[in-house]
C-alpha cells in the first residue's frame, strides 16, 4: 500500500472513529444557588427546608435537582423515567452545620451508599413525609431515636414508601375545623 492511500485511509477512517466516542459527562454533584428549581414544583429550593436531591441522567447537561429526596427516589423508580441515571446525590443531614432549614452545602453524598430514616415525624420541603439522608449509620440511628423512623438503605426502601400518594387535609377537613373553632369561641369569651 502506497504511503498516500495509506493517509487518504486514515483521514477517512479518523473522523469516523472520532464520532463514535461519547463526551464523559459531568456527574459530580452541584451546588444548590438562587436559581436552582425543584423539578416537580418549579420553586428556589433554598426556600423550602429539609433535604435536598439532585438526580444525574445520561445525556442531560445538568442534574434534575428535587425538593424532598423521598421525590428523587419516587422519580428515579417511577415507570414513566426513562433516561439512564448516572448517579444520585443526598444532603448528608449528619454533616456538621447541617440543619433543618440549612441543608448545607458541600456535604453531597451518593443515595447509593447512604443511610436512610423513612417514617420519622419530619416532613420535607414539599410538607410530604421525608426520607431524611445521613453518610453514617450512627447518625441516621440518632435520628430516628429522636425523630421516629427506620433506617434503611436505599435497596431496601420499598416501592410504597416514596410511590404513595401523601394524603393532605381537605376542604372540609378545614371546614370542620373551622366550625368547630367557631363554636368554641363564644365559650372562650365569656359568652
Amino acid at each position: 500500500m502506497t504511503t498516500m492511500l495509506r493517509l487518504m485511509l486514515l483521514a477517512i477512517l479518523l473522523p469516523v472513529s472520532a464520532c463514535t466516542q461519547e463526551a464523559v459527562q459531568n456527574t459530580a454533584p452541584q451546588e444548590m444557588t438562587a436559581e436552582t428549581l425543584g423539578h416537580y414544583c418549579q420553586m428556589n429550593l433554598l426556600e423550602h427546608p429539609g433535604p435536598k436531591a439532585q438526580v444525574h441522567m445520561k445525556g442531560m447537561p445538568a442534574p434534575l435537582f428535587f425538593s424532598q429526596v423521598r421525590d428523587a427516589i419516587a422519580y428515579a423508580r417511577a415507570p414513566e423515567q426513562i433516561a439512564p441515571i448516572l448517579a444520585i446525590y443526598v444532603n448528608d443531614m449528619g454533616a456538621p452545620r447541617a440543619t433543618w432549614e440549612k441543608p448545607g452545602d458541600g456535604n453531597w453524598i451518593d443515595a447509593g451508599k447512604a443511610f436512610f430514616v423513612v417514617g420519622s415525624t419530619r416532613e420535607g420541603g414539599m410538607g410530604a413525609p421525608e426520607t431524611v439522608p445521613f453518610a453514617s449509620q450512627a447518625d441516621a440511628e440518632a435520628f430516628a431515636k429522636a425523630e421516629g423512623g427506620t433506617v434503611l438503605k436505599l435497596m431496601a426502601i420499598t416501592d410504597d414508601m416514596v410511590l404513595t400518594p401523601v394524603e393532605h387535609e381537605t376542604a372540609e377537613d378545614q371546614d370542620d375545623d373551622y366550625e368547630g373553632r367557631l363554636r368554641a369561641l363564644p365559650n372562650a369569651v365569656g359568652g
